[in-house]
C-alpha cells in the first residue's frame, strides 16, 4: 500500500488535546489520526461508477488474456518500454 503524507494545522488548544489523547493511549499522532479516519469512513459505502460500454468491453478482454496466460510478467514498468 502506498502512503502519502499530510501537513494539518491546528489551533494550539486542540494540538495539546490531541497530544494528550495520544499519550493516553500510548499512540503516535499519525497512528491515532490513522484511526479516527478509519472508524470515520469504515462504514461508508465507496461510490461505483458505471463503465462506458468500451472501457467495459478492453477490460472483460484483458481479464481473458489474464486468465488464458497471454499476459507477460514484468519486473518493472521500464520493462514495458524496452
Amino acid at each position: 500500500m502506498s502512503s502519502t503524507q499530510l501537513k494539518v494545522t491546528l489551533p494550539l488548544n486542540l494540538f495539546d488535546y490531541l497530544q494528550a489523547r495520544t499519550q493516553k493511549f500510548g499512540l503516535s499522532m499519525s497512528a491515532y489520526l490513522r484511526h479516527l479516519i478509519i472508524e470515520d469512513v469504515k462504514e461508508m459505502e465507496m461510490p461505483e461508477f458505471t463503465m462506458s460500454e468500451s472501457t467495459e468491453k478492453t477490460a472483460l478482454k484483458a481479464l481473458k488474456d489474464f486468465k488464458s496466460g497471454k499476459l507477460k510478467k514484468t519486473k518493472s514498468v521500464d520493462d514495458l518500454f524496452k
